[in-house]
């Protein structure tokens, strides 16, 4: 077992959300029965939607969960509900049961979509949110290599499995489960549509998105196009990166970008997993900033630094590719996979910071030496990382 970043408290209920295929399973048991005491893991309840017979149960009648529970003979010490999303009426029933009989739970599933629409608070601060997502490098310190996540992505099943089998289990999960779970879900009606969507989400990841020429590449109106990008970030396949602007009504208008969770599976989704990325071709610089802008939204959520994540495109044509800001902190972040500092780019990032009035700006590369020059902090990658998202 590879041990992760996420640091669940268990001194209350709690919420742990992720897609498929990211160890949601692996991490419960590892917090809650390799770690227990033996006398506390026989007070352990688990209950799986999946497996049908127990999903048929609660979704014909929810209040079962309660007859079931209190019919225990032990008083379980921790509820375990797997994939909660499939039944989220289960959540009124949990909600009643940590108020009137103190139990806790640990609620996991693969989308908060169907869970606002059918019970909305979220158990109202009754348990903390967490999430779960493919490997960081700084899981990895032994097993990590670059061009590997480049070209795979971080699944944990990836990591065990030779070349071929990468590609077909990356095929298997976009195939299997973004193209049918969800529409078995009913969260799209257009199911030939929202298909050949996810082809072109992953073609337009980490570009300006245009949802006017999306819809007319689709033949489908921009107004679910938009619906299809915000289902993809609901059921936790990928995120925005929406445009910094001062102002924030100014910001609301303009266009944001789109990153898929996991690198592999975002080949999986443009049908590139047989096109290996190689160094020093503009693949490779793409992937090298899809990498370390989804390593910033994993370890920011990890670390509860709480930054809020834009990319800033100037009027004149100059961009930065990620912006983060607290409280009056704002950090502008240039993204380059290149062995050593350019100063071209340096200059040109030092300019576009200047429009946002930035209070740190750092050019990130794969050049192992720290310099500064003019304002602008040039570090190693993972010496970011360490020191932005890294308790000491």
């Amino acid at each position: 077992m590879i041990p992760r970043r996420l640091n669940s408290l268990k001194t209350q209920s709690f919420f742990l959300f992720g897609a498929r295929g990211v160890g949601k399973s692996t991490y419960i048991r590892t917090q809650f029965v390799d770690e227990l005491p033996a006398r506390q893991k026989s007070a352990l309840v688990t209950f799986n939607l999946l497996e049908s017979q127990v999903f048929n149960r609660y979704f014909q009648n929810p209040d079962l969960l309660t007859a079931d529970l209190r019919a225990l003979k032990i008083r379980p010490s921790w509820v375990i509900i797997d994939e909660i999303q499939k039944i989220p009426k289960i959540l009124d029933i949990v909600h009643k049961l940590i108020e009137e009989d103190d139990l806790k739970f640990v609620l996991t599933g693969s989308s908060a979509r169907k869970l606002k629409r059918g019970a909305s608070n979220l158990l109202a601060g009754r348990a903390f949110d967490y999430k779960l997502h493919p490997f960081v490098h700084l899981e990895l310190p032994d097993q990590f290599n670059l061009e590997m996540i480049l070209n795979w992505g971080s699944l944990p099943k990836i990591i065990s499995l030779d070349p071929a089998s990468r590609i077909e289990f990356l095929r298997a999960y976009a195939l299997t489960y973004l193209k049918e779970e969800i529409l078995e879900e009913l969260l799209v009606r257009n199911h030939f549509a929202f298909r050949s969507f996810l082809k072109v989400a992953g073609q337009e990841n980490g570009k300006l998105l245009n949802f006017n020429k999306l819809s007319r590449d689709l033949n489908i109106d921009s107004k679910t196009v938009e619906s299809y990008f915000q289902i993809l970030e609901d059921t936790l396949v990928g995120f925005f990166l929406p445009a910094y602007h001062n102002s924030i009504r100014k910001s609301v208008g303009q266009k944001p970008k789109f990153y898929i969770f996991d690198l592999g599976v975002k080949k999986a989704l443009d049908e590139t997993l047989d096109v290996p990325i190689k160094p020093m071709t503009s693949a490779y610089g793409h992937a090298f900033e899809h990498f370390v802008i989804c390593e910033v939204f994993r370890l920011n959520t990890y670390a509860r630094q709480h930054y809020s994540m834009f990319q800033y495109h100037t009027s004149a044509g100059g961009e930065i590719d990620l912006v983060l800001t607290k409280a009056r902190q704002i950090i502008a972040i240039e993204i380059k996979s290149s062995m050593q500092v350019d100063l071209i780019e340096v200059a040109k990032l030092e300019r576009a910071a200047e429009g946002i009035k930035a209070s740190k700006i750092i050019f990130l590369s794969q050049d192992p030496v720290r310099t500064r020059i003019g304002s602008v902090h040039c570090l190693h990658w993972k010496e970011f990382f360490a020191e932005f998202f890294v308790k000491p």
